[in-house]
């Protein structure tokens, strides 16, 4: 527990100072957010904010993760190290197409196709190096492997992977349109991560997760990254994530659900993700299977609200509690599945 409330608070204060460094710094250059020219109206005057804010929740994660393990002497595992390292990576994903925005003072970054291969290929790193160098579980699992009983192989895992790191990436990528929603929504999903590895840290012998206390580590020392950020991120933001912090949450929140064998909880944890996703898809294919009929006002579907006539803060607000509902419905099905492990477990003491 002393780990985990390490790299929360170390996270926080490095992810709390680093924005504050980062707004100012940005600032001095003049290397500011560009804004869509078809986003709603009522953002025009986000224009100037400070982008890549991002980096800061990184980098806070990163001196939290690091941080707690000095401290406290704590064991690295190559589980741990290796979300981590495909955190890292989509970052960078993230950066270079935010630097290209600032730089070229453009809203377009880099291309649909260079950012989806570089996703890929952030995910392709991080499947193989698991199924390789880790004793982790193949299996399509919900709360914990063993669970569903289908056994997708290393090839089939690791394609599995890819593709909801990358489907989690987008999602929170969309999903980052207001001031905090996609920071404060995180912080309810890594609060989950958190609770969940430290869970099957204390019941290592029903969820035989060898790494979870670490992976436990890295939930904390998100969420603290997020926390530190949000303070200068809420509502009139200040700086705004930009892609480095978007695909960084994103891939962060995929890694540890196939890390801790939470595949397909998370689709109900991170539903306002989810959801956000969703509106986008069916915008595109209603509009170009009906004409150009549209199904919202504007997509993401946070924007149709906002067109709706509601505040920005009454959008931000109203989803914060929807992605805390999600998350205690996705946090009591893991929980209620924790009673017929010990019932099986005690059948199998009881039986001669």
């Amino acid at each position: 527990m002393i780990r985990l409330l390490l790299a929360a608070a170390i996270a926080t204060v490095v992810s709390l100072a680093g924005t504050r460094l980062l707004i100012a710094f940005f600032r001095a250059r003049n290397l500011t957010q560009p804004i869509r020219s078809d986003g709603p109206e009522t953002h025009a005057h986000k224009q100037g904010t400070p982008t890549m804010g991002g980096l800061a929740i990184v980098g806070g994660a990163c001196a939290g993760y690091a941080g707690s393990h000095f401290i406290h002497g704590g064991i690295y595992t190559r589980t741990g190290l290796f979300v981590m390292l495909a955190i890292l990576g989509a970052t960078a994903v993230g950066a270079l197409d935010d630097w290209l925005k600032v730089s070229r003072a453009h809203s377009k970054g880099l291309s649909k196709r260079a950012k989806m291969l570089g996703l890929c290929a952030v995910g392709g790193g991080f499947a193989a190096a698991t199924v390789l160098a880790t004793d982790v579980s193949t299996e399509l699992s919900f709360t914990r492997s063993g669970g569903i009983g289908w056994d997708m192989g290393p090839v089939g895992w690791s394609l599995w992977a890819v593709l909801i790191i990358v489907g989690a990436s987008n999602a929170v990528n969309f999903t980052d349109g207001l001031d905090g929603l996609a920071a404060g929504s995180s912080i309810f999903n890594f609060a989950a991560f958190t609770i969940i590895g430290y869970w099957a840290f204390r019941h290592v012998d029903l969820y035989d997760l060898p790494h979870a206390l670490d992976l436990a580590v890295v939930g904390a020392a998100m969420l603290g990254g997020c926390v530190g950020f949000l303070w200068w991120n809420a509502a009139p933001a200040q700086i705004i994530m930009g892609d480095a912090g978007a695909l960084a949450i994103g891939t962060a929140l995929a890694c540890l659900a196939l890390a801790t064998n939470t595949h397909l909880l998370l689709p109900i944890m991170a539903a306002l993700f989810v959801m956000e996703c969703l509106s986008v898809i069916l915008q595109i294919g209603v509009f170009k299977s009906m004409g150009g009929r549209r199904l919202f006002a504007m997509a993401p579907v946070h924007h149709h609200f906002e067109e709706r006539g509601w505040h920005e803060t009454w959008v931000i607000v109203r989803f914060w509690l929807l992605a805390g509902f999600a998350t205690a419905v996705a946090l009591g099905l893991f929980y209620a599945d924790y009673f017929p492990l010990l019932e099986s477990r005690s059948a199998a003491e009881d039986s001669p």
